[in-house]
């Protein structure tokens, strides 16, 4: 009788790194940052560019509304393409498109032509190319290691996001304060992308399905709606990230607004916010991903939406600009730790067939900030924006009581 085969299990000190032992997933890892740097630094220099052509939250609002149509749209379609299709190729064609569309942008301004419309346009393209490029990553990353270190591959996996929510609002920062300004900003970022799509000639050909060619894309899609809907626990987790993040993240279309009008500065002085609650999020990512294979990840998954809520208060509550800042950190953890521990819980109750297509259900999250953009930009034009962020608070904690029991209860159970 042939004897089981043991699992090497990383010492404690290298369990919050034991994915990067892997030659792949270092490469896919390292190529992430340049990914998702640029992307970032498209929240600051869109929302500072749209502000400054319109002068109102609305012009914010509508183009990230932009990017979430096409995104709640196409993002369970680009999770079960994740599934069916070579993922290294979604990969690339996604990072070239939207190099393209940055470098677009970069042309357009410079030659003092764009517009309210043109951002909304080519937002919504990024929006069908990111619709891809977020599934196929993760779907990827989680091939590229063995079954023990999925969690942990998921979960640092989260280092690059978290991370280039420091260096991406830094670096737009530094742009749009250089003689370079937004233009420089814009070609940069095109180059950024370029550079990721090229990092993966180093990977290799990532496996498609074998039966691909005998079901419709559309067909996976349905079988993973049903995979999710019949998992009691995975319901859950998707239904209670979604309405947390499109909820609690949409506070991002009123901090110009709230910079200008509030507390006395120029929409310019939006990029130190970002970076503190960024650094915050970093910081968070890296305790939380020594636990992110324990049954410690649930509960800190449950707790953090809370952390959110107080950090958007005190948002709200902020007499001044570097209070503000200080209030932004504790809104980092709060969405840094939630996003990455939902990595974690989900890849722990997932079949591996279905990963690109349950983590395309939880990218609906973020289309779904970008639908909430503009309405929540109506609403701060409205009522203002510290009124509109206590709102924002006052929803997520009403989320978090409403799904955290629930969860809870459910650790017993895989399915109903």
């Amino acid at each position: 009788m042939q004897e089981p085969i043991a699992i090497a299990v990383p010492p404690a000190r290298l369990r919050t790194f034991a994915a990067l032992s892997v030659r792949d997933f270092r490469v896919l890892w390292a190529g992430t940052w340049a990914s998702y740097i640029p992307f970032f630094m498209a929240n600051v220099v869109n929302g500072v560019v749209a502000f400054h052509l319109a002068h109102v939250n609305r012009a914010v609002g509508t183009v990230v509304f932009a990017q979430g149509v096409a995104m709640a749209v196409l993002a369970p379609i680009g999770g079960a393409g994740a599934d069916r299709w070579p993922k290294r190729r979604l990969l690339a064609l996604s990072q070239s498109t939207a190099a393209v569309v940055f470098g677009v942008f970069a042309l357009l301004l410079a030659l003092d032509r764009l517009t309210i419309a043109a951002l909304a346009g080519g937002a919504f393209v990024l929006g069908v190319a990111i619709s891809f490029l977020g599934p196929a990553r993760q779907a990827f990353a989680a091939e590229l290691v063995g079954p023990e270190l999925r969690g942990n591959a998921v979960a640092l996996n989260q280092v690059p996001l978290t991370g280039s929510q420091v260096l991406g609002p830094a670096i737009a920062g530094l742009m749009l304060a250089s003689p370079l300004g937004a233009t420089g900003a814009y070609a940069l970022m095109s180059a950024l992308y370029a550079t990721a799509a090229l990092s993966l000639l180093a990977l290799p050909h990532s496996r498609a399905r074998g039966n691909a060619a005998e079901t419709h894309v559309l067909e996976d899609l349905l079988v993973g709606l049903r995979y999710v809907v019949s998992h009691r626990r995975l319901r859950l987790l998707v239904a209670f990230f979604v309405c947390v993040i499109m909820m609690g993240f949409s506070y991002v279309t009123v901090l110009p607004g709230l910079v200008e009008h509030a507390l006395g500065r120029s929409a310019d002085a939006v990029p130190p916010l970002f970076f503190t609650s960024a650094l915050g999020g970093l910081l968070v990512t890296f305790v939380t991903a020594r636990v992110a294979d324990s049954h410690r990840a649930l509960p800190l998954f449950v707790a953090m939406p809370f952390v959110l809520a107080c950090g958007l208060l005190g948002l709200y509550l902020a007499p001044s600009y570097e209070l503000a800042i200080a209030a932004m950190f504790l809104v980092g953890i709060g969405f840094g730790g939630f996003q990455t521990l939902n990595a974690a819980v989900i890849v722990q109750v997932t079949e591996p067939e279905y990963f690109g297509r349950v983590f395309s259900l939880s990218m609906l999250a973020f289309a779904g900030v970008s639908l909430m953009s503009l309405p929540v930009g109506i609403l701060a034009d409205a009522i203002g924006e510290r009124a509109t962020l206590a709102t924002l608070s006052g929803v997520v904690v009403a989320i978090a009581l409403g799904f955290g029991p629930r969860l809870l209860s459910s650790r017993s159970a895989v399915r109903e």
